[in-house]
């Protein structure tokens, strides 16, 4: 890999608009840190997740113009095939992790709808969902070791571009970790939904119960946006 790919990347993957609204604040050096660690990854026979050409993948398929909604996670799943680039998100033939299945648990007690057969959550993306973790990359097996390289900083010039040019949008921000990108708001235009983690350490702390999907479409509506079809097999 040469330097500048996560740039690269950046650019080939990320719709047109999040390109034009990032472009006065993003320079190639700014992910020279997290190249770095990446290359290294590599050279030690360490793998990281999601590959390159997913690693932008929520900008890809929500355009900034899109976003009605935004759930922020932390970093992507660590073991192999996994991550496809969306936050919480699984391709079709993979397992459920724990934590979205704590999700589609909620959302069939809030919504009564039918537990999704996969947890591809492509359609939600596609609706305006933005699916964005806080930290991009993650090496095998190692949850959170690309901590503090970079990508939260990155993350929120993502969150700021949001808040400053969207008239409106849900920020969805489960956990003290996503809770802590609450500044980057202004919630004097937007409406910030803080819950617990669906993680198995947290659900039954309060996540279950909470409601967040019904809550988010009767925000959603009584802006004057469309709700989402949460649905992911209908």
């Amino acid at each position: 890999m040469e330097e500048g790919f996560l740039f690269k990347a950046f650019s080939e993957q990320a719709s047109a608009d999040w390109k034009l609204a990032l472009s006065n604040q993003l320079i190639p050096s700014d992910f020279l840190k997290i190249e770095e660690h990446l290359i290294y990854n590599l050279y030690s026979g360490k793998p990281f997740y999601p590959s390159v050409d997913h690693i932008f993948r929520s900008l890809e398929l929500t355009p900034l113009n899109d976003v009605k909604c935004v759930i922020l996670a932390q970093d992507p799943y660590h073991q192999p095939n996994q991550a496809m680039g969306l936050a919480f998100s699984v391709p079709t033939d993979v397992k459920i992790p724990p934590s979205l299945r704590n999700i589609f648990k909620e959302l069939e007690a809030d919504l009564m709808i039918d537990t999704p057969k996969n947890g591809d959550l492509t359609s939600w993306a596609n609706q305006g969902v933005l699916l964005l973790n806080s930290i991009l990359t993650v090496s095998d097996s190692l949850p959170l070791s690309h901590q503090k390289l970079g990508w939260e900083q990155f993350v929120k010039i993502i969150l700021t571009s949001l808040s400053n040019q969207k008239s409106f949008v849900v920020f969805v921000l489960w956990g003290k970790p996503s809770q802590a990108f609450s500044d980057c708001i202004d919630e004097s235009k937007h409406v910030i939904i803080r819950g617990f983690h669906p993680s198995p350490l947290s659900a039954h702390r309060g996540f279950f119960g909470s409601k967040p999907f019904s809550k988010i479409n009767r925000t959603l509506l009584a802006h004057g946006k469309l709700p989402i079809d949460w649905r992911l097999n209908p």
